[in-house]
């Protein structure tokens, strides 16, 4: 009687997850942050190219900031001088070669450089903008977390109130009103400008100027110099930073009270974790990633209401010059304040992007 011997066989390797490719963490996150540098261009493209087109829409740039100023043969001498009788395809690139070399062309109001307009002025906006994201941390946070401890009850009915009034109400209005109570009524803070006369004196003598009255003051070494900026400083920090307040204390509550739902929280208070504690330090940091994620489109909210901040308080950043260019029609400036904007935005989230790569993983993928 034969045996039939059965042939050995090769125990099966696991099939790779479908999908996902094999390899290390960091190969995957340079793939992704070199991707998302590359969106950058695009983007900007994109913007430049609207801008560019909404802004012929009127006509040529000449025509309407000086039309009916000048005589018609020195408003055709200077529209043919600056090259806007020409196809508009030619402009449009001959715009675009400029801005690649950094040559945004010269304002039609003042006579002014663009480039040199946007260094003067675009540190003041910059400087805003980050007092009005400290405000936002410093209010929406941890507000947002009491709101999430008193779940349901007064005190986070109230906050939510305070975060729908917070974002809603127009910026100028928040302005005019604490100008109103702490400028004129009490009488504690500046009502208007970056410094006092007397420090921006000072300034013009420091070598080196960064443009950023705080990092200059400090420069200084002279403490009235530095409260005198960082009080001037206050309101317009609060005006535009209680808009992005708002939404911050809603993301965190929510969050917050999503993640106190989790196995692991449980699990904590069954040990007898105080509750306190639960919210604080174990449920916070997985609520911050949402708010790392939105700082980056926030940023294009700031930078507009820096428009109408900017304005209310004579804060004279990109903001004040691009509402002045504005009412003088000048849209040579325009172009080159809105450019750079679009430009500060597509690079403030692609650094959001890295931050919220090496925080949560799972936005690689």
């Amino acid at each position: 009687m034969s045996t039939i011997t059965s042939p050995m066989v090769e125990p099966l390797s696991p099939s790779p997850v479908p999908g996902r490719k094999r390899g290390r963490g960091g190969s995957t996150l340079w793939r992704y942050l070199v991707i998302r540098f590359l969106l950058i261009f695009p983007t900007v493209f994109i913007l430049v190219t609207m801008v560019f087109v909404l802004m012929r829409i009127t006509g040529d740039p000449i025509t309407v900031a000086l039309g009916g100023k000048l005589p018609p043969d020195q408003l055709q001498e200077r529209i043919h001088s600056a090259g806007y009788d020409r196809p508009i395809i030619v402009q449009y690139l001959e715009y675009l070669g400029n801005i690649f070399t950094g040559n945004f062309g010269n304002s039609l109001t003042d006579n002014q450089p663009i480039s040199k307009l946007l260094l003067t002025h675009g540190t003041a906006t910059l400087e805003l903008a980050f007092y009005a994201l400290i405000v936002a941390f410093i209010v929406g946070i941890p507000l947002g977390m009491v709101a999430a401890y008193f779940r349901d009850r007064w005190p986070d009915a109230s906050l939510r109130i305070f975060a729908i009034l917070a974002y809603a109400t127009p910026v100028f209005f928040a302005g005019l009103l604490l100008k109103l109570v702490f400028a004129v009524f009490l009488k504690v803070l500046p009502v208007a400008g970056r410094a006092s006369t007397r420090t921006e004196i000072d300034f013009q003598s420091l070598p080196g100027r960064t443009g950023i009255y705080l990092i200059d003051a400090i420069r200084t070494g002279d403490g009235h110099i530095i409260g005198d900026v960082l009080s001037h400083a206050i309101l317009p920090g609060l005006a535009l930073g209680l808009l992005t307040a708002g939404i911050f204390l809603r993301l965190v509550r929510t969050n917050v009270i999503g993640t106190l739902s989790r196995d692991y929280i449980d699990a904590a208070r069954s040990r007898g974790v105080p509750e306190r504690r639960l919210v604080t330090k174990h449920a916070l940091k997985p609520a911050l990633i949402p708010i790392i994620t939105v700082i980056g489109l926030q940023i294009a909210v700031l930078l507009g209401g820096a428009v109408l901040t900017e304005t209310t308080f004579e804060w004279k950043g990109l903001g004040f010059e691009l509402a002045f260019y504005l009412s003088k029609r000048d849209f040579v400036a325009v172009q080159g304040i809105v450019a750079l904007l679009a430009v500060i935005v597509a690079l403030t989230n692609f650094i959001v992007d890295i931050v919220a790569a090496i925080i949560d993983p799972r936005v690689r993928y």
